[in-house]
């Protein structure tokens, strides 16, 4: 049978070097034997060669005895030593025997076949490298490696070591990590004179007595034109000449809005030159619009005479009331001689940005207080185009209709409509009412440039003196354990505490007095985690700690011990001492912190006294520490360092100690930023809407509709948001 198979396969007559080159070199040849030369050498076809030699079964298919070989570079072909040149060597693949040498099996299958038979083997061609199947054989490893190792560490929760760190070492916060945000910068002036506060408070009192009194005239000859101006709708009683010529009243109208333009001519010429400054505000269309309806008056029309020496007196109690509070802010700034500072300083807890408060010169607080307000700047865009609005409405209204006549009138009644009573109230009222109550509490904020820094939430730095200010803990008791001295007890603790610049340095430095003792020279400072301290002190070893850090460390104490705050001391790990402490709380801490995290500021606990921790504030004081963070102990330190870098721009400049000012500052500037930003927007969008409706009662000549007590009414209902958005400002 096998005969036959070769016959059909093989039938046409074909040669071993031919099928050699049909399938490639890459098969294993039978040993060389003397051949006749290539070119006489004769194919061999299957029925000549002489019978194999007689087996029992059915003879074997010679493609079954296709052995598939491993693929392996293609190297060049080399006779071997002794071969003739033309013949085809097969190279070896996994586990065969080199060219030359015969192993058992080939020597086996040699004394089966036929020397003059040839057996062609048949192999299978390189197959490309199934990416998915690697990429499964890859995870199949990961995966069994993992369950290799995945128990290794089994139990290891339950040892001794991690049961006890879990037990006495608190637990902190981890800091996350977040894309710092890059803030556009925002298109500034140049700075004002960095004067000092003292003399800042000196320019801002000047001037204030003739202010307010310049203001209350001008508020007189507003009403006076208010009486007039309703007098022609109203039966009021005024003059016979007055009540006869209605050119008489509007000549009486002009005079009176010229004395008071005369009253408050810092405020007109102060809104004309704006605009050639580039600073152009509300304050600058108010003094268009009194020049306009003061040269547009005409007989036969009421003249908008009340309505602008409103506008004049809005701008003039605005300034009044914002020169107040800078000057209280400034006064209460150069109170103290050495302040504390606080800043916003980015990114620097968790990613976010974090008021940092820390002692220094107010250095920048004369010129940021002098620098634009928050509505000014708002009123640096709107303006502008507010008075391109009014001129060409008022172009459209009257040369556009063919009455040029009416431009004067056209124009004075859209600068009116445009001109927003709260010009200069919207910064003026809260920020006057701000600035009185953190002078009481003794703090002050450093001008809009640091308000803007309270957007947003963010984070807030608590130290030690912050929670307990000095005088808030007292010294309760002391108990010497062993040999040690009183003396070296005391000097060795105070010199760790105030090594590791903790709150409690006061409290110890008084003790070290009354004991007449002094300072040692400690090396190698380490704060743990678990709550306590060491330091190198003379050779010995000394810890300082909570009792819990006690027990870490492994020093044994008194039994019974039951004492809830307390400094204990360890040399060379035996017990010294142990510093019973009195902590008192101030009524003000929980109202500062409750208003902090009701504005979405986070309190971060910063504190280096390691017996101020969360358990403790929560279960002794009642403080929502849960509402807290707690950094790790080096993180702590980090954040508490006294010589970290912070940010050029100051928030504020507080004179007193404690949490009190340092909450309500960064609070209250939060909130001003939030009250004026709303108000100046809403004066911004009746400014527009005024215009629009002028424009439209103008277009059409509606001269009934347009009148002034009309207008007046449509300003005032504008004007009322103001106050009541500042009377909020000053109320947490």
């Amino acid at each position: 049978m096998a005969g036959d198979r070769d016959d059909e396969l093989n039938e046409g007559g074909y040669s071993l070097e031919e099928i050699l080159a049909e399938f490639g070199s890459h098969g294993r040849a039978e040993e060389e034997k003397p051949t006749e030369p290539p070119e006489e050498k004769k194919s061999v076809r299957p029925e000549e060669a002489p019978p194999p030699p007689e087996q029992e079964g059915p003879a074997p298919d010679w493609r079954e005895d296709t052995i598939p070989f491993p693929i392996q570079p293609r190297q060049p072909e080399t006779p071997p030593a002794g071969g003739r040149p033309g013949t085809v060597t097969a190279f070896p693949g996994a586990g065969e025997q080199p060219a030359g040498q015969k192993g058992p099996d080939a020597s086996r299958e040699e004394e089966k076949e036929d020397p003059d038979a040839t057996k062609v083997l048949e192999f299978r061609p390189p197959q490309p490298e199934n990416p998915v199947a690697a990429g499964l054989d890859r995870l199949r490893r990961k995966a069994d490696d993992f369950a290799e190792h995945m128990y290794e560490e089994e139990g290891a929760e339950d040892s001794e070591s991690v049961r006890r760190a879990e037990e006495y070492i608190p637990g902190v916060d981890e800091e996350e990590e977040a894309p710092v945000r890059e803030r556009k910068p925002r298109r500034a002036l140049p700075p004002a004179p960095d004067l000092p506060a003292a003399e800042l408070a000196k320019r801002y009192g000047r001037g204030l007595k003739s202010l307010r009194t310049r203001r209350v005239l001008v508020f007189l000859l507003f009403l006076l034109a208010l009486y007039l101006t309703l007098a022609e709708h109203l039966p009021l009683p005024i003059l016979d000449p007055l009540a006869r010529s209605a050119g008489l009243r509007c000549y009486a109208l002009g005079a009176i809005q010229a004395a008071a333009m005369l009253a408050g001519a810092d405020a007109i010429l102060r809104g004309l030159i704006r605009p050639f400054q580039f600073r152009m505000g509300m304050d600058s269309l108010i003094a268009l619009s009194n020049a306009a309806v003061l040269a547009g008056g005409e007989i036969g029309r009421q003249p908008y005479c009340a309505v602008a020496v409103l506008g004049l007196f809005c701008v003039m109690e605005g300034d009044l009331r914002k020169r107040r509070g800078q000057r209280q802010a400034c006064r209460t700034a150069a109170s103290a001689s050495e302040p504390y500072l606080v800043t916003r300083d980015e990114g620097k807890w968790n990613g976010r940005d974090t008021y940092a408060k820390w002692s220094g010169q107010p250095a920048g607080f004369g010129s940021q207080i002098q620098g634009e307000d928050g509505a000014e700047r708002i009123y640096r865009v709107a303006a502008p185009l507010l008075l391109l609005a009014c001129v060409l409405f008022s172009v459209i209204s009257s040369l556009g209709r063919s009455r040029p006549q009416d431009l004067l009138w056209c124009l004075a009644a859209t600068l009116t409509a445009a001109a927003s009573l709260s010009a200069t109230l919207c910064f003026g009222l809260p920020w006057q009412k701000l600035s009185g109550r953190l002078a009481k509490s003794g703090a002050a904020l450093a001008g809009w440039e640091g308000i803007t820094n309270t957007t947003g939430t963010s984070n807030l730095l608590l130290y030690d003196t912050d929670l307990f200010p000095p005088g808030a803990v007292k010294l309760n008791g002391i108990k010497i354990f062993g040999d040690f001295s009183a003396d070296k007890v005391v000097g060795d603790t105070a010199t760790v505490i105030r090594d590791a610049g903790s709150g409690l340095e006061k409290v110890f430095y008084e003790l070290l007095r009354a004991q007449g003792t002094v300072y040692r020279r400690g090396e190698r400072l380490t704060a743990y985690e678990g709550g306590g301290l060491g330091e190198t002190i003379r050779g010995e070893q000394v810890l300082v700690g909570s009792a819990s850090f006690m027990a870490l460390m492994e020093v044994a104490l008194p039994p019974g011990l039951n004492i809830k705050n307390a400094v204990f001391c360890a040399i060379n790990g035996e017990l010294a001492g142990i510093f019973a402490l009195n902590y008192h709380l101030s009524g003000a801490v929980p109202p500062a912190l409750d208003s902090l995290i009701r504005n979405r500021i986070t309190p971060v606990l910063a504190t280096r006294d390691f017996n101020l921790i969360p358990s403790m504030l929560q279960q002794r004081f009642k403080l929502p520490a849960d509402r807290m963070e707690f950094p790790p102990v080096e993180r702590r330190r980090e954040l508490s360092d006294p010589d970290q870098e912070h940010s050029d721009t100051l928030t504020a400049v507080l004179c007193r100690e404690g949490i009190s000012p340092y909450a309500e500052a960064v609070v209250g500037g939060k909130r001003l930023r939030t009250a004026v930003r709303l108000s100046a927007v809403l004066a911004c969008i009746g400014s527009a809407v005024g215009v629009v409706l002028a424009f439209y009662l103008t277009f059409v000549a509606a001269y009934a509709s347009l009148t002034p007590v009309n207008l007046l009414i449509f300003l005032v209902m504008w004007l009322v948001p103001t106050p009541l958005i500042s009377g909020w400002v000053d109320r947490y």
